[in-house]
């Protein structure tokens, strides 16, 4: 456990970045419960995961943009989840790209349905500064606070390992419930 939280410390910095181009979740809880221990900085942890983010979204949204054939390739399978996102945005507007950040399964497609239309990108990146910078302070910050009931959690299910499937099906399945609803054909 000690080696693996020193090659955290040492390279946790880099896989910060590297995760949060993609969204980065679990990897700016996982460092605000090492900034919790005093194995990282929460500042520098929550400016990386920021940058990243920012960077990553930026990129989906060009990509989306620029490269719609090769985009639709792999976006077939998803083409009510795209129609969704395009609904949302049209609904909410930049409201939509702030709080995608913290919607599992959104939080990649929103970028890439924005850079399908012909949303402004300035505007697009307006809201995707903030939302990333709410995301960072929001999510490091909060596990940073809870960080001690977080390490009692995975030291309890360290002693009742039955416990993490349990959390993952049933976080998984809220998020798979939340998108089958609200991605439904309705007669």
């Amino acid at each position: 456990m000690d080696e693996m939280l020193n090659n955290l410390s040492t390279y946790g910095y880099i896989v910060l970045f590297l995760y949060s181009l993609g969204g980065g979740l679990v990897a700016i809880i996982g460092a605000g419960v090492l900034s919790f221990m005093g194995k990282m900085d929460l500042t520098t942890s929550i400016a990386i995961a920021f940058a990243a983010n920012v960077i990553g979204d930026t990129l989906m949204f060009y990509m989306a943009r620029y490269h719609k054939r090769d985009m639709m390739e792999y976006l077939k399978k998803h083409k009510r989840k795209l129609a969704f996102s395009h609904l949302l945005l049209k609904r909410r507007g930049g409201t939509i790209i702030i709080i995608k950040k913290f919607i599992y399964g959104l939080k990649t497609l929103i970028p890439l349905a924005v850079g399908l239309t012909k949303y402004d990108f300035w505007k697009f990146s307006f809201y995707n500064v903030v939302g990333a910078l709410i995301w960072a302070i929001v999510v490091g910050g909060g596990s940073y606070l809870f960080g001690g009931a977080i390490i009692q959690y995975f030291k309890l299910v360290a002693d009742k390992p039955y416990l993490a499937p349990i959390t993952l099906i049933a976080v998984g399945g809220s998020v798979w419930f939340y998108l089958s609803v609200a991605t439904k054909k309705k007669n």
